[in-house]
Parts: structure tokens; sequence; C-alpha cells
């Protein structure tokens, strides 16, 4: 028993030096796909409302006049292309997923600019396994978190460990999801 203890502890060490950050990167992206609700954990979202005066009326220098308005309302991006929702509105798309929304009788306008979160976009990229590789490398790092949790069982012995209040959390640990899991 002395041996696994020790394997145990040298394992249970470097598997979690080795995944630190995949644990920064999960447990980050964990917090922020849990509160979807709440915000958009990949972008930030600025409205800006703005009159106009342009003509964008289906007209063939319609082109040419939402690029104007995009220098009027100081817009640095790049026009990707338009469509008209309705007779008296215009709805421009923008590159980034950006967009705007002008009504073509009043003049009213209003452009919601998308910003990625620096680092949050990129964990939540990385969640959601964007290709072969990281997936398995995701798959690698569960397999890690399993062996991570059953080294633990026996590092500590004694009244600390699983025989003793060590076993007391495991078992919290496990009888909360289930508990969940039938109350849901």
């Amino acid at each position: 028993m002395k041996q696994v203890r020790k394997w145990s502890r040298i394992l249970h060490r470097d598997i979690g030096f080795f995944f630190i950050g995949m644990s920064l990167i999960y447990g980050l992206s964990g917090i922020a796909l849990n509160h979807l609700s709440d915000w958009n954990p990949n972008y930030s979202v600025e409205i800006q409302e703005f009159n106009t005066s342009i003509d964008l009326s289906k007209t063939p220098a319609i082109e040419e006049n939402i690029v104007k308005l995009l220098d009027e309302i100081n817009y640095k991006g790049e026009y990707k292309k338009h469509y008209y929702p309705d007779g008296g509105t215009i709805k421009i798309f923008l590159d980034g997923g950006s967009s705007i929304l002008v009504n073509i009788n009043r003049g009213y306008g209003k452009a919601e600019y998308l910003k990625k979160r620096p680092v949050f976009y990129s964990v939540n990229y990385l969640h959601y396994n964007p290709n072969d590789w990281w997936m398995w490398f995701s798959d690698i790092f569960a397999g890690a978190l399993i062996l991570f949790a059953l080294t633990s069982l026996f590092m500590v012995r004694g009244k600390k460990g699983i025989t003793g209040r060590g076993g007391v959390y495991a078992a919290l640990g496990i009888i909360i999801p289930i508990l969940f899991l039938i109350l849901q």
C-alpha cells in the first residue's frame, strides 16, 4: 500500500502540473457558459444610435451610399451586404458580425458592434473542441481528470484519508450530483 500511496502522489502532482492550463481553460469557460442567460461570454455589444440624411432606399447607388453612411458614423470596418426586411428598413451587415438597422424614411439608425472578449472568446472556442487534434487532447485531459480523482483516494491515510474525513468529502461529491439529478 505504501507504493500505491507514493505513486498516487507522484501521478497526482505531475498530472496536476501538466494540465494546469487545461484546468484553467475549462474552469473559466465552464463558468462563462453556465451564465449564458446573464451575458454573452464571447462578445461585448456596443450600440450606437444615429440620424442620417443619406438616401438608403433601393437605388443603383445604394452600395456607395452605404459606404458614405459608414464614413458618417465613423465605422472603420468592412461592409459585407445588405437587405430590406420591409419597405421602410434596411439592414446592413458588417465584418465580425456587426450590423446596422436604419429606418430609411426617418433616417434613424442603430449600429450594433460586436467585439470579441479577449480571454473568454478564446477559452470558449477551445471548450467546444474546434478540431480533431484538440478533441483528442481534451479526451486525454478527461482521462487525466479520472486518474487525478482516483489517485487522490490513496494519497492520504488515516482519519484525513479515504477512511476518514476524505471519505466523507468523496461521498458528498458523489451524492450531491445524484441528488440534483433525482430532484430536478
